[in-house]
């Protein structure tokens, strides 16, 4: 892969830093912003992600880089017993924690600061992996991938929403000028942070998907991976087993 993009070019803090600096400062924003960007479309990708997680009947599920806990809410109405939603950002895990306790969910919903690279859970104790727009900003993807397989238990599933590039015509370049032009332009509206939203484009151009991204997942060791592009391919969902 290539040199990994970073929100701040010109500082020397690691990949991992700066991503809780920006998550930290635009925090507060962050949920008004997801819904221009997607035109809310975002909110029925993390349904189907919701549904595939459903299907595998967990009685936990660890939803890794949960953010303002976007998706851990919806896997609350789940049959599963216990919604754990992990980030590194202490700032969008306050909104999350807020947002939790103001949907009574509390009692589901566990919301705490962790490295996906150094995940807090014993091998094999986790049924399910939810990641959403999360992966591209490991910053060490390999390694965050194989601690994730390590904490699964046999047969655990791993469902993945992540941003991808549409490859078909005109959508690949309509793609493209958006999120080059429009994408940074919107983040300045909602944040003071100028760098934040041009890194999340940046990174979503750069980061391997479809077959690629699949073949990733066989490396560490998942089986049965299989992906499915959404509107018209700029996400897809991945779902693999340990």
């Amino acid at each position: 892969m290539a040199t990994p993009v970073k929100p701040y070019r010109h500082s020397e803090e690691g990949k991992k830093t700066q991503v809780r600096n920006m998550f930290n400062g635009i925090a507060q924003n962050y949920d008004a912003l997801n819904r221009v960007i997607s035109f809310g479309i975002d909110i029925s990708w993390r349904k189907k992600v919701v549904a595939l997680i459903e299907a595998t009947n967990p009685k936990n599920v660890l939803d890794i880089a949960t953010g303002t806990g976007d998706l851990a809410i919806h896997l609350a109405e789940t049959r599963a017993e216990k919604i754990i939603g992990l980030d590194l950002s202490p700032g969008m895990l306050s909104v999350g924690i807020e947002k939790v306790a103001q949907k009574n969910l509390s009692h589901k919903i566990d919301m705490i600061i962790g490295d996906s690279e150094a995940l807090p859970f014993e091998t094999g104790s986790i049924d399910a992996v939810t990641v959403a727009f999360g992966v591209r900003n490991f910053e060490n993807l390999a390694l965050g991938l194989s601690e994730i397989l390590r904490v699964l238990k046999p047969k655990g599933t791993l469902v993945i929403l992540e941003t991808s590039v549409p490859e078909k015509t005109p959508f690949k370049q309509g793609y493209g000028l958006y999120t080059k032009n429009l994408l940074p332009l919107i983040g300045r509206l909602f944040s003071k942070d100028k760098s934040a939203y041009s890194y999340l484009s940046e990174s979503a151009a750069q980061f391997p998907y479809g077959i690629s991204f699949n073949n990733i997942l066989k490396e560490i060791g998942f089986t049965t991976v299989v992906h499915h592009p959404q509107t018209f391919g700029v996400a897809t969902i991945y779902q693999a087993v340990k």
